[in-house]
């Protein structure tokens, strides 16, 4: 299991659009990925779920994928999160 503690770094948070963004992120890898927040624990791959979160630019969250490919599937979505993939535009 691979894990990192990220900064939300998107300029509006995220809202219905990033979030949307986010689950086809992270739906590209097969590992399964989870974003823990305030001791809330979700799939990252349900938008429902994310959307569940709240969670807003400058706020503090962690992600844990596992499987075959779990780093870089956290790589991936700490690089959505901090504003430098290009689906986070």
């Amino acid at each position: 299991m691979t894990k990192r503690n990220i900064q939300v770094r998107l300029e509006n948070g995220l809202e219905a659009r990033p979030i949307a963004h986010l689950v086809q992120e992270a739906s590209k890898y097969d590992s399964t990925i989870y974003i823990i927040s305030d001791g809330k624990k979700v799939n990252a791959k349900s938008i429902m779920g994310m959307m569940s979160l709240g969670l807003d630019s400058g706020e503090d969250l962690e992600v844990a994928a596992e499987g075959l490919d779990e780093q870089a599937a956290v790589e991936g979505i700490e690089g959505f999160l901090s504003g430098k993939a290009a689906a986070a535009k």
